[in-house]
């Protein structure tokens, strides 16, 4: 499984190294590209957080060490995101087994979905919170990056939804439950194979 893990990449497979070579040479070196998303530019961008604090200042030796962690935030995302999935497949036949009556795994049921949610959302901020790439690609027509952020816009509310209507509507929480794992799913897919 780790084998499989590790030989995953996000098509934008950091090859950071030879990007960032790339910029020393370049005689405009743009240290951050133009398009982040609103988290990158909360904490990354030019007058981001991390910027305004001194924390990290926008330099060549910064934005070095931002690629590797770029790349162990990523890495760590797809983990965490393999593991939440394992969980997310015991927790739906656990589920499953609650609504056909067999009540004595609510607490079972419920302790697995915090685990559930807890890898979730700290996956998802490994993702959000990640320093931007070195330059942003223009991707055209949908590719398995696109696929998956795509995919993530669903995921996220349903599994906002299915915490909310947990122990509120029990119609609620199931559809949006399978709604994020469905989505998950294809999540996943769109990530591990380059199409």
């Amino acid at each position: 499984m780790l084998m499989f893990i590790n030989g995953i990449g996000y098509g934008q497979s950091e090859d950071f190294l030879g990007e960032f070579e790339a910029l020393i040479d370049n005689e405009n070196v743009q240290l951050i590209p133009d398009k982040m998303i609103f988290t990158q530019k909360i904490f990354w961008g030019e007058k981001g957080l991390l910027r305004k604090t001194g924390i990290s200042k926008l330099s060549i030796e910064n934005r070095e060490k931002e690629l590797i962690l770029r790349e162990k935030m990523l890495k760590a995302h797809q983990i965490i995101g393999y593991v939440t999935f394992a969980a997310m497949i015991a927790q739906g036949i656990i589920g499953g087994k609650l609504y056909n009556g067999e009540n004595d795994l609510y607490d079972t049921h419920k302790n697995l979905g915090n685990f559930v949610t807890t890898s979730y959302f700290v996956g998802a901020g490994l993702s959000l919170l990640a320093p931007p790439p070195l330059v942003s690609k223009e991707i055209k027509g949908l590719n398995n990056i696109r696929a998956h952020k795509i995919l993530a816009n669903l995921h996220l509310p349903a599994m906002i939804a299915t915490n909310i209507y947990a122990d509120r509507d029990r119609d609620i929480h199931k559809a949006s439950a399978y709604t994020a794992f469905a989505s998950y799913t294809l999540a996943i897919i769109a990530i591990t194979f380059n199409f």
